[in-house]
């Protein structure tokens, strides 16, 4: 009988973590759904790198040496925040099966494998959206870290280290992810 000593286990943590992640990412996907235009003039200002002056004296404008960067298409500004969202979903959708098989798992004698796989595309599609796309693509190719009013590698950074942590969690070695049972003490 498994009982309430799962509740002290290397894999009931993970679980746990991965019901945050997939509980934060999905919030942040409805919110994104749902007040579409909040968020959207974010990626259009990062893309169309209008807010990229910072460090330039007053009247100087906007650095010529990385301004073809920037994307002026309300087309593509809507691709790129449709993409987020989609990437975001994914997350949701992957980490929520991860914690329902998971969480089964912990709590009889199922195996943990496909909850681990399930977490860990879950995890790997957040360090792929805030990674790839916020500090290579937004910060780097879009010159974000430039813009006071529209930067968001802080955010990014948080959201990597927190899905990391998880992905460090989900592939630590030990004995219970093998047998998927909680040893028994006496």
């Amino acid at each position: 009988m498994r009982g309430w000593r799962v509740l002290g286990t290397l894999p009931f943590a993970v679980t746990i973590f991965v019901f945050v992640n997939g509980l934060y990412i999905l919030l942040v996907a409805f919110g994104n759904i749902t007040d579409y235009s909040t968020n959207f003039a974010f990626v259009q200002h990062v893309l169309s790198m209008d807010t990229t002056n910072f460090g330039q004296p007053p009247g100087e404008g906007l650095d010529p040496d990385v301004m073809w960067h920037a994307i002026d298409n309300p087309v593509m500004w809507n691709l790129g925040y449709i993409a987020i969202i989609v990437l975001e979903t994914a997350a949701a959708v992957a980490l929520i099966v991860g914690f329902v098989l998971l969480l089964r798992a912990c709590f009889s004698s199922a195996s943990f494998d496909a909850g681990r796989t399930w977490a860990s595309i879950g995890l790997l599609l957040i360090v792929l959206l805030f990674a790839g796309g916020f500090i290579a693509v937004g910060g780097e190719w879009f010159q974000m870290w430039r813009s006071q009013a529209w930067n968001g590698l802080d955010t990014a950074i948080r959201n990597i280290m927190i899905s990391g942590i998880g992905l460090v969690l989900l592939h630590l070695p030990s004995a219970q992810w093998r047998r998927g049972e909680t040893p028994v003490t006496e």
